[in-house]
């Protein structure tokens, strides 16, 4: 091969690489664009995240500050159901879920006269379609029919005797998006407090800020896990939540895949021409100039595949296409002896690299070991390769196809 030849390529590459990287940077951008327009959109119809505040009750007292001794409930039994319902718009997945809720507070006249109890139930703000509310005060209660208020908190006043308890009861379902918690408002004592979850969903994600489940109390089966939080007596305890599993988005995903295209392009023009030229079979600039233009195909199908297609036949369409366009092509040009590097080198550095994105954090590992592989496999097939006859103004001729006149 040319010096000369070798530039020109180089050049070739380069230019598709800016090609990419403009590919890249409109499928960012469209991605952005329609996840902060969509976003809005789902969060109207489904409500934004959820978060559930402990409830609390007070009594008017002259010895506490601004006239109210508020009292927290002595026991708290609460069962969560979380069930996972993602929606697609777009190119992106939306974490919505659906989420049932029951508690059952218990709460004490810490003092030994009768006092009247004002009790406050926050509902989570900015709910969409809740629905099922039952909010019932003490045994006789037969009422369900308690009103939030302006602020979204239902307030109710009881008569309870020295050191008597009275039984809150609620529930309610409703929908959110992306994640749900639990939250203790203040650093105040909570003393046995009791929160059995149930998910319909195996990725288990416990938002930042939150507390995890008790180890010894996670089971899983075939439909998801039954978590549980235990505080029998914590101070400033920690609040509980539960992050949506994550689907994979097909915008973000294309637009890594293309950003990193040069590598996968940069590593086959590299084996193909050197194992090419070792067997005899010198590459021009053009070749390379239709081969980087076939892996191009392959990015270009697949960001504007996944718009109408579903992301993994997007991808194995593109696929297919580009070893066509690409193995096919030099098979043409040289026979069966390219065709046999080219097909399997295409076959790991662009559709194995490509799909390693589909998996978090495989990606960095997977480009190491490609590119260690490459390099003892270069490195072995080199060791005895004449350089300077290699580079040199007149390459070995073409093989001649077999059957081809003599």
């Amino acid at each position: 091969m040319k010096l000369s030849h070798l530039l020109t390529s180089l050049a070739i590459i380069g230019c598709t690489t800016l090609a990419w990287f403009l590919l890249g940077i409109a499928l960012s951008q469209r991605t952005n664009d329609s996840t902060s327009t969509l976003r809005n959109e789902v969060s109207g119809v489904w409500g934004p995240a959820i978060t559930q505040q402990h409830p609390h009750a007070w009594f008017e007292t002259p010895n506490s500050p601004g006239g109210r001794a508020l009292v927290r409930p002595s026991s708290s039994r609460i069962k969560v159901g979380l069930t996972s319902d993602p929606k697609r718009r777009g190119l992106i997945w939306h974490r919505t879920y659906d989420v049932a809720f029951e508690g059952e507070y218990v709460f004490t006249n810490p003092t030994k006269i009768p006092q009247t109890f004002y009790i406050s139930f926050p509902l989570p703000p900015e709910t969409a379609g809740l629905h099922g509310f039952d909010f019932r005060l003490g045994e006789d209660d037969q009422s369900s029919q308690a009103v939030p208020g302006p602020s979204g908190v239902v307030n109710r006043a009881i008569q309870l005797p020295a050191s008597g308890a009275v039984t809150l009861r609620a529930a309610y379902g409703t929908r959110g998006t992306d994640s749900w918690k639990y939250d203790f408002p203040d650093k105040r004592r909570i003393s046995g407090f009791q929160l059995a979850m149930r998910t319909n969903f195996h990725e288990i994600n416990f938002p930042v800020g939150t507390g995890s489940a008790d180890p010894d109390k996670r089971h899983a089966d075939a439909k998801g896990y039954a978590l549980s939080w235990n505080y029998p007596d914590v101070l400033a305890a920690q609040a509980i939540g539960m992050d949506m599993p994550r689907r994979l988005n097909a915008g973000p995903v294309a637009a890594r895949i293309a950003f990193f295209a040069p590598v996968s392009l940069l590593f086959f023009v590299t084996v193909v021409l050197l194992i090419g030229g070792m067997k005899g079979i010198p590459l021009h600039p053009m070749h390379v100039f239709f081969i980087s233009a076939g892996f191009f195909a392959f990015h270009l199908l697949f960001a504007y595949l996944v718009d109408l297609l579903p992301l993994m036949r997007s991808f194995a369409i593109a696929a297919a296409a580009s070893l066509l366009l690409v193995s096919g092509y030099l098979k043409a040009v040289a026979g069966k002896s390219l065709f046999a590097i080219a097909l399997p080198a295409q076959s790991i550095y662009l559709i194995a690299f490509s799909a390693s994105f589909f998996i978090d954090g495989l990606t960095g590992i997977t480009l190491t070991v490609l590119a260690v592989a490459t390099l003892a496999l270069l490195m072995f097939l080199t060791a005895k390769t004449d350089w300077m006859r290699y580079f040199s103004k007149n390459p070995p001729p073409l093989p001649k196809a077999v059957g081809s006149p003599v």
